[in-house]
């Protein structure tokens, strides 16, 4: 196995000349430090990850926490694409992830679990919050990150704007005449209350009330729940023209009832998701929704753990990303 004192001999430089070339250190001149980082490539060098444990006292490791609830798994784009920028800006620096947890087993540690494996930092992209396990590594001088969840200022979130989101996309429907508006909302999260407050902010903004049938909950990323909600609103004397979903993927099981109903979306009624998914973008027509950054989310998330874990300092302040109202052509213009 090549090592580092076989590169330097190689090279003629010292042990540690060769140490700081490959960590991409200021301290050598980046002629040199291409010319040792050349040499170790065509030595066939690979780093000794235990002894750079030994040698650093880190792992080099990232735990990210991600329970499954909906059985999607990473064919929810949205996690998908913040799981690939969490990655990207890990193997940036030289970190690795790793999924840990099991959401099937309630005598699951995260915290001891966590402790355990020694991971450098986590990052918690979906869990059950107020479970104490959690709130223990949360609270504990692990660096951790959340995503979407903000407790007392006491730690570092990452957040898509979700009151922006709303308050686009209802702006929007407002804008084509609606007023009859309903939202199916998902389950109490932190996410559900900031959703729910812009979208009703908005209204009365307008001028606008609505009935409180109109508000109905379902569930994230599950079309059943989504298409009895909306199956109810139609059901109404009254019934809404336009209907908010709580994702894109629920409100493919909204369209299935508005077929049976025989409406179609864009025409004879008025549907809105959220998300962004490329799956709404290739209906026909394409789902008018508002696309979440997954990617930025997840990139933001790394730097956030890498900052704390070099700095060996905690942060807690929130970062809020910004995403894009997509029209689609399911809005129907009212006159």
């Amino acid at each position: 196995m090549i090592t580092l004192k076989d590169i330097a001999k190689e090279c003629n430089v010292s042990f540690s000349t060769v140490s700081k070339a490959l960590q991409d250190s200021s301290e050598i001149s980046e002629e040199k430090k291409k010319l040792i980082q050349k040499k170790a490539e065509e030595m066939g060098y690979h780093p000794n990850i235990a002894a750079r444990t030994l040698r650093t006292n880190k792992t080099f490791d990232i735990g990210v926490i991600f329970e499954d609830k909906t059985g999607s798994g990473l064919q929810h784009q949205y996690f998908a694409k913040i799981i690939s920028g969490l990655q990207e800006i890990a193997l940036e620096n030289g970190y690795d992830i790793t999924f840990t947890g099991n959401v099937l087993d309630n005598t699951f540690d995260y915290y001891k679990h966590t402790v355990g494996r020694n991971f450098d930092a986590v990052a918690i992209l979906s869990a059950d919050f107020s479970r104490d396990d959690i709130q223990k590594l949360i609270k504990s001088s692990i660096p951790t990150v959340t995503l979407d969840y903000m407790q007392d200022n006491s730690h570092f979130c990452v957040m898509s704007d979700n009151k922006q989101g709303m308050e686009e996309l209802t702006e929007y429907a407002i804008s084509m005449g609606h007023k009859k508006i309903a939202l199916i909302y998902g389950e109490d999260t932190l996410v559900t209350g900031m959703r729910k407050t812009a979208f009703l902010e908005t209204l009365k903004k307008h001028n606008i009330s609505i009935p409180d049938n109109y508000m109905l909950q379902g569930l994230y990323h599950d079309p059943i729940t989504s298409a009895q909600a909306a199956n109810d609103l139609l059901s109404l004397t009254e019934p809404p023209t336009c209907i908010f979903f709580p994702d894109d993927y629920s409100a493919l099981g909204g369209i299935r009832v508005l077929n049976a109903h025989k409406l179609v979306p864009g025409k004879d009624i008025s549907i809105v998701g959220y998300d962004g998914i490329l799956l709404t973008s290739m209906m026909i027509p394409a789902l008018t929704t508002y696309e979440q950054n997954g990617e930025e989310i997840g990139q933001e998330i790394a730097r956030a753990l890498i900052s704390q874990i070099q700095t060996k300092e905690q942060h807690n302040h929130q970062i809020l990303v910004s995403g894009r109202l997509l029209k689609g052509s399911t809005v129907v213009k009212l006159n």
